[in-house]
């Protein structure tokens, strides 16, 4: 086990940097962890897809700040509560999976989550499932939790009444992923629950079911939203999460494609950067004396560099300033044989493997997205002869040469 650490610099900026809320106070949290008492904290994450993504990397990364200082943490999978689907911010209820469906999507988490967090050496932290408590209870032991809470208290979270407002409806299982999720605190014993500012309440009813069935006191410690230039959380639901499978190269360029106002909180929030070197980028990002286009390549190198290794950031970069930045071809194209010597091009993209569909296909097209030989193609119908190697580009990255087989 390793040493607790102390320091009122290191735990200051664990418990500030990247944080929107602690409850019931910051203070508390300070004095607990100044105390050089070891803590046990966690947070939960859903299996809802097949990868973690960007937002939960940053939850990830707050646990591992915890883990130098010294103490337990936990990386949990909502395998159990995944089945039931968690209905904050949802405008309907969500499509509920199966185990199996779960079991796939989580089965790769661990690996992920090791690119911020140690699982091995004098502290590792460790994986839980909630299934190994929540799949036990009985319908007595539910009926005893949901004593806990009132219809009331359920129904006064916004999603919840703007659906009754546009009359659709609100599942009882919908009031029972809050109950399930809380239990998990006090199923693991924590002293602290971290997680995203959107699962506040979720994480509350855990602070109170902890206090009720146990007389302890819980911490709560909510990040800052991690959101896009419109205010949209980055993440699966608003469809710009930044996948961990993902290729190096995709993992990079999507950092790039981040609006300007996201890159101080992607270093505070996604890296390891000391937050010193982090405040002074902003200064220089504020006077002017730094290029936001630089600055953003730096980040987009320390992410992927986090989550693929040096090399292949090193390599992303080099993708990234050959292909978009000076406008060439990649070194190494993927080759594609096909049988006919011509094609119209919005089959030809379809063959290709460059759009799921002939009208996705049609539609990058006519927005000016492909690429033939270097020049744009507006027409989907304009018929393409392969009967020479053909170099097609669709969007910034993806590449493909075309020959005839």
């Amino acid at each position: 086990m390793s040493n607790i650490i102390t320091d009122k610099d290191k735990i200051e900026e664990v418990i500030t940097r990247g944080v929107e809320l602690i409850y019931p106070d910051k203070e508390q949290l300070r004095e607990l962890l100044a105390s050089g008492k070891r803590i046990k904290l966690y947070c939960g994450f859903d299996p809802s897809a097949p990868s973690l993504h960007i937002g939960n990397a940053i939850l990830i990364n707050k646990l591992s700040q915890f883990q130098k200082l010294g103490h337990e943490v936990i990386f949990l999978v909502g395998d159990f509560t995944g089945m039931i689907g968690d209905p904050t911010d949802k405008s309907a209820a969500r499509t509920q999976l199966s185990a199996e469906e779960v079991k796939e999507n989580a089965k790769h988490f661990k690996d992920q989550a090791s690119a911020y967090l140690d699982f091995d050496g004098d502290n590792p932290a460790r994986v839980e499932y909630n299934s190994s408590w929540l799949s036990k209870l009985t319908f007595e032991d539910i009926i005893e939790l949901s004593a806990h809470f009132t219809v009331g208290r359920m129904i006064q979270r916004d999603m919840f009444q703007e659906r009754m407002k546009n009359e659709k409806p609100i599942h009882l299982h919908e009031f029972l992923y809050p109950l399930a999720q809380g239990y998990d605190c006090v199923a693991l014993d924590v002293d602290l629950e971290v997680g995203g500012n959107d699962q506040m309440f979720n994480m509350m009813c855990g602070r109170d079911l902890m206090k009720a069935m146990k007389g302890k006191e819980k911490l709560v410690l909510t990040g800052k939203l991690f959101a896009d230039n419109e205010g949209k959380k980055m993440g699966k639901t608003e469809g710009n999460a930044v996948f961990l499978d993902q290729e190096a190269k995709n993992i990079y360029g999507a950092v790039m494609s981040w609006s300007d106002e996201v890159i101080i909180p992607g270093f505070e929030m996604a890296t390891q950067i000391p937050m010193q070197e982090v405040e002074e980028m902003q200064k220089d990002l504020g006077s002017g004396a730094a290029n936001p286009r630089d600055l953003k390549m730096k980040l987009a190198w320390e992410i992927t560099k986090i989550i693929q290794g040096k090399d292949k950031a090193d390599q992303a970069q080099d993708y990234f300033v050959k292909t978009i930045q000076n406008k060439e071809a990649p070194d190494e194209v993927e080759i594609k044989k096909l049988d006919n010597s011509k094609y119209e091009l919005a089959d030809l993209l379809l063959e290709a493997g460059l759009a799921p569909s002939k009208g996705e296909a049609r539609r990058v097209i006519e927005q000016g997205g492909v690429k033939i030989d270097g020049e744009v193609v507006a027409d989907p119908k304009e018929e393409v002869d392969i009967s020479e190697e053909r170099l097609v580009q669709k969007g910034k990255r993806s590449f493909v040469k075309i020959v005839k087989n």
